[in-house]
């Protein structure tokens, strides 16, 4: 299949939507992919796509090369989270496993059995300078507590945040009605780090995981010697280092839902220094959630879960703006395209109405940020003309934009989702995922 001639072309694409910087040209460079959520270069220039199968239930790695697509290898764990490649072997994420799948297309899992049955999973691998390879594992629960909002407790009842170190709990329950009965008299109280329904008491200490959630693990190659390598991070949503072998991490946070909802907490770009905790799920940013910035609309004030905590954590590089969905990103080493070694990352935004506290955010991401690793400043350099997502104007720009990467042309690539339909944040229209290609003019 031609990737200029999608299989079913529901989707307006107009380059002239988009506005990014004076100087730069941007253009459609493939179109009809399916949840696309990850993108490399391979060895020999071509584009590896990591496709999802949040649409059609094929999780799949496709080629992009010589004007057509060809498929890798799929029947993967829904949902896939990312590929990378090293010596021409594909590294998969997928639903609690790892993937190598060699050149001659044999597979091998490398690690299975990771905590990804809650809200967040496993992530994209990246290869450190030390050679083994680094990836992140997200939380089970928006900030520590099982509730109404985690849809997964029925097929994993007993699934529940796990802490890297031992850690002592203040003891706060919280109260909501019972999910496995439904009934509005049947009460259930559910403590931090516990399975839904299990109370904790006062000065409860939770013993460290060997396979915690909300951290960064570091492992051989082959998947032997699996170690957590920092921890405290909600979601490390993408790894990657650079040019001077620091580790840098695009951070999604806190939501206003569930039992312990909290307002307005920055999604994060985050350096990680190797055996740091970085606040969950009592800090936001580097700041207690216990300030009044972070209380919701409706709710009490977030208290802290964690009687004592391992270390003040550290403040991010860089913040954006709430439930911009911070994503896939990549540095430029390209003095002729832009800033040496700043950071451009991909923001999503947030179709969801239960994590942004009701109504849907169409305005928030949807573009491409610049971040000044020295001092912080973050800029948009890509945003559709509205502000708002393609599917919100029916505008022929970005959707859903998923991953940056600079291409061996030194043009910069982005991974743009599958149009939604209006209002309906669960449905999309297959075929529709695009890359974007944006060069100097």
């Amino acid at each position: 299949m031609s990737i200029n001639e999608p299989i079913n072309n529901y989707r307006n694409l107009n380059p002239l939507d988009i506005y990014v910087l004076p100087g730069y040209t941007i253009e459609v460079f493939a179109q009809g992919l399916n949840s696309p959520v990850s993108m490399v270069f391979d060895e020999d220039g071509s584009i590896i796509v990591g496709e999802s199968g949040e649409i059609d239930g094929n999780a799949r790695v496709m080629r992009l090369a010589n004007g057509s697509y060809e498929v890798v290898a799929e029947g993967f764990n829904v949902p896939l989270s990312g590929v990378n490649v090293l010596n021409r072997q594909k590294y998969v994420s997928h639903k609690g496993v790892i993937t190598l799948v060699r050149e001659n297309g044999t597979m091998q899992n490398l690690i299975t059995g990771l905590p990804s049955y809650g809200d967040f999973g496993n992530t994209q691998v990246a290869f450190g300078p030390d050679g083994k390879m680094y990836f992140g594992q997200g939380s089970a629960t928006n900030s520590g507590v099982v509730g109404p909002d985690n849809g997964w407790v029925f097929q994993h009842p007993y699934f529940h945040d796990m802490p890297a170190e031992d850690i002592e709990l203040v003891g706060q329950n919280f109260i909501t009605y019972n999910l496995f009965t439904q009934s509005p008299y049947d009460y259930s109280f559910t403590g931090a780090f516990r399975p839904f329904g299990f109370p904790n008491r006062s000065n409860t200490v939770v013993l460290g995981s060997l396979r915690p959630t909300s951290c960064i693990y570091r492992v051989d190659l082959d998947g032997s010697n699996l170690e957590v390598f920092a921890w405290g991070v909600v979601q490390p949503y993408w790894i990657k280092f650079d040019r001077f072998n620091r580790m840098f991490t695009t951070n999604l946070t806190y939501d206003v839902r569930g039992s312990r909802p909290i307002k307005d907490c920055p999604d994060e770009f985050l350096m990680i220094t190797q055996g740091m905790w970085y606040g969950f799920p009592d800090y936001c940013a580097g700041l207690p959630v216990t300030l009044p910035q972070f209380r919701p609309d409706v709710g009490p004030q977030p208290d802290f879960l964690m009687a004592n905590h391992p270390m003040l954590p550290p403040r991010p590089i860089a913040t954006v703006e709430p439930h911009s969905g911070v994503r896939g990103f990549d540095f430029n080493y390209n003095e002729s395209f832009g800033p040496f070694g700043d950071a451009y990352v991909a923001l999503s935004g947030s179709i969801y109405p239960v994590t942004t506290g009701g109504f849907p955010l169409p305005g928030v991401g949807r573009r491409i940020v610049r971040i000044n690793i020295d001092d912080g400043n973050v800029s948009t350099f890509a945003i559709n003309r509205t502000g708002l997502g393609a599917s919100f104007t029916q505008g022929g720009g970005f959707e859903r934009p998923m991953d940056v990467e600079f291409g061996p042309d030194g043009a910069m690539y982005i991974l743009d989702f599958n149009l939604a339909y209006p209002m309906t944040p669960n449905r999309y229209v297959p075929n529709t995922g695009v890359i974007w290609r944006i060069s100097k003019s």
